[in-house]
């Protein structure tokens, strides 16, 4: 089970973009995610005539690693790291802190 979902709002915790928070919109692989306007970089790109697509340099969000970001608890308005709670054969994500269920 995954500790970071997408549409979960995160917290960055290193790098460049520290304290901004942002959107999960895409799990590129077991650890990397895309998290909306974090990461963000300029990207040269070549016209495409067949595709329809213009050249320049775009704007691109790129993948961060899973362990330089944290789910943001509403609550208490910091980040927050994530336990499993077992309940039979049902498993819930919850916040470490204070144990309440996460809102997916």
């Amino acid at each position: 089970m995954n500790k970071i979902r997408k549409g979960d709002q995160v917290i960055v915790l290193t790098g460049r973009d520290k304290g901004k928070r942002g959107t999960v919109t895409q799990r590129v692989d077991e650890d990397h995610l895309i998290v909306e306007g974090v990461n963000m970089v300029k990207k040269h790109v070549k016209p495409n005539p067949m595709k329809g697509t213009t050249g320049g340099v775009v704007d691109k969000t790129m993948p961060i690693h899973q362990s330089n970001i944290a789910i943001f608890n509403a609550a208490t308005g910091k980040a927050d790291r994530v336990g499993i709670k077992i309940d039979g054969d049902k498993k819930t994500r919850v916040f470490k802190s204070s144990g309440e269920e996460i809102k997916a």
